[in-house]
């Protein structure tokens, strides 16, 4: 069809466009917005009958040459026209970048771990510590050992060795293999910290039974060695105590593992035996750091919560003061702080006497996405926590209850638009008065006659939804316990949400294979700095084999036989609102 010349006025501004009636109201839109600088969504361009729609087919205005329609609508940035500007930065096409620059692009595929030969336990570990970004961050500012990391002023970290020193410091050697993955999508292989574990840990260095290679071994072993090992060597500047919420005069060395992957056991400690009671022996109250929670299965274990609540009791035999014989305690333990980073390491193997092995047990174990903790924690904690959580989980109520008010508001838009071209198909539609049709159609249908339905524009509802969900942050962060609120290493909820896994796959911890999954991050906002909305996928990585897996996956983890079954879990706090959060408001 041929264009047809029109006239749009806007703002006392007269625009000559061109009208193709083959296209679409859309179209159209597009076509203004390149003239005046009015976004699509902000335009309300008035035709007859009303306003015109993205879908209305452009014929059906019967425009003639030289027709005026009036638009109104003002630019998101209110800056009237658009400019169109040299980009600041040179465009660099994916094909012209190096190995390096590739990978840094947000999104990337990350680089996986070369096997060196029965060291699976050893890649899965790193790849899930490697999904903290604040221990990355970390391990950046980490100092060079003193010792040279060079040899005859050649760099060896050019060839994946840097970090070695005479001392093999394994927290440099950390730092140096996550850079090197970090400018890479390939296969790398961790030579020098697996050489660093070994002298640090000779039981890394164990031979197989056969005497060919090294030995298998548990991967749990190696994330306690390391993150132990990270505990002593990465400090950190902190201006508040850990766990106390008290503020010091200046800034103290702590440590990183204590700050964010730490927590603290309130214990209670009772002599089994009546007669040491009824002897005066008193209950032992004490306090304990803990790095992981144990999730022990016995024949009644289900679920993921049901083997923590058995691991925070446990029977001691120790000799007792009052009846000077051995005897039994029992010892019960409640979570006093709970760290940002929570890991939970289901105790899935034993020493089978008669095999001479660590054998493995199958029992299936279920584990949440979303971990609520509070009903493990002391009093103390759980009243600060119980009222974060309920309010959390309220405004997550209200939210889903816009988001389906707005589908039932799309869904009955969608219908009342049906049924007007159904009329007007009819030849049943009072073209100049709709609304009169309509109330004529209701009188002869017997049915009531209903009131206009005036329908919001997603940018409406968007910007009802903002300024909702900003309020509801300012509420949320007004009832943070303020001695929480001072300790950003900790969890202010008692909520967690699943980060990685180490999975298990084989009949013992001597045999099989371990793998991992780490979750997506969503994709980084340039504008904001910020992390837009997650997919929900998951990164498997297999050594050096590195793949996308949908969130269904993550439910076959769970055991019930030789498959590949969660050993470790690494959960993180849910994101709750900061004091800048608000202030930028």
């Amino acid at each position: 069809m041929t264009a047809i010349p029109v006239i749009v006025k806007h703002q006392g501004k007269r625009y000559a466009v061109d009208l193709d009636p083959a296209s679409t109201g859309e179209t159209f839109k597009y076509q203004l917005y390149s003239l005046t600088g009015v976004e699509p969504e902000r335009q309300k361009i008035l035709v007859k009958g009303g306003q015109l729609k993205d879908d209305t087919e452009l014929v059906s205005l019967k425009a003639k040459p030289g027709q005026t329609f009036m638009m109104m609508g003002t630019p998101a940035t209110g800056d009237g026209a658009v400019t169109i500007e040299r980009p600041k930065d040179k465009i660099v096409f994916l094909e012209d970048m190096t190995a390096a620059e590739a990978a840094k692009i947000d999104g990337a595929l990350p680089a996986g771990l070369q096997n060196l030969g029965n060291t699976c336990y050893l890649n899965s570990t790193l790849q899930t510590l490697r999904s903290i970004p604040e221990l990355q961050a970390q391990l950046a500012k980490y100092p060079t050992p003193s010792a040279d990391s060079s040899t005859s002023g050649v760099n060896l970290s050019q060839f994946g060795l840097g970090g070695m020193s005479s001392s093999m410091d394994l927290t440099a050697s950390l730092r140096d293999l996550y850079k090197q993955m970090s400018e890479t999508q390939e296969g790398f292989p961790p030579l020098v910290f697996l050489a660093a574990l070994r002298e640090l840990f000779p039981q890394f260095a164990q031979r197989s039974r056969t005497g060919q290679g090294y030995a298998q071994q548990d991967a749990e072993e190696a994330w306690s060695q390391i993150v132990s090992q990270l505990r002593q060597k990465l400090k950190i500047k902190d201006s508040t105590a850990v766990g106390t919420g008290a503020v010091t005069q200046h800034s103290l060395d702590i440590s990183f593992i204590d700050k964010y992957l730490a927590g603290r056991f309130e214990t209670v400690t009772e002599c089994d035996d009546q007669s040491a009671r009824e002897a005066g022996e008193e209950v032992v109250q004490g306090e304990d750091v803990f790095l992981k929670l144990d999730c022990h299965i016995n024949k009644d274990t289900n679920h993921l919560q049901d083997g923590i609540l058995a691991g925070l009791e446990e029977k001691i035999e120790k000799t007792s003061p009052v009846l000077g014989r051995e005897a039994v305690y029992t010892k019960k333990s409640r979570i006093a702080r709970l760290p940002k980073y929570l890991t939970v390491h289901f105790v899935r193997f034993f020493w089978k006497r008669e095999a001479q092995k660590k054998a493995k047990i199958m029992r299936k174990v279920t584990f949440p996405h979303e971990l609520d903790v509070v009903e493990f924690c002391t009093e103390n904690l759980r009243s600060q926590l119980v009222p974060v959580r309920d309010k959390v989980r309220e405004i997550r109520k209200d939210e889903e209850d816009v988001t389906r008010a707005r589908k039932r508001q799309k869904t009955a838009h969608k219908h009342e638009e049906d049924r007007q071209a159904e009329l007007k198909a009819q030849g049943r539609m009072d073209t100049t008065n709709p609304d009169k049709d309509r109330k004529d159609e209701k009188k002869v249908d017997g049915d009531t006659e209903m009131t206009d339905v005036t329908y919001k524009t997603d940018a409406e509802y968007e910007a009802e939804r903002s300024t909702s969900i900003m309020a509801a942050k300012k509420e949320l962060f007004s009832i943070i316990d303020p001695e929480l609120a001072e300790d950003d290493g900790a969890n202010k909820s008692g909520v967690y949400e699943l980060r990685g896994i180490v999975t298990h796959q084989g009949a013992s911890a001597d045999s099989g294979h371990y793998t991992s999954y780490v979750k997506k991050q969503g994709i980084l906002d340039p504008k904001t700095g910020k992390r837009k909305e997650e997919d929900g996928k998951w990164w498997w990585f297999n050594d050096d084999k590195v793949s996308e897996v949908e969130a269904e996956k993550i439910e076959t983890l769970s055991g019930g036989g030789e498959s590949h079954s969660a050993l470790i879990l690494l959960y993180r706090a849910i994101d709750l609102p900061t004091a800048e959060d608000i202030v930028k408001a």
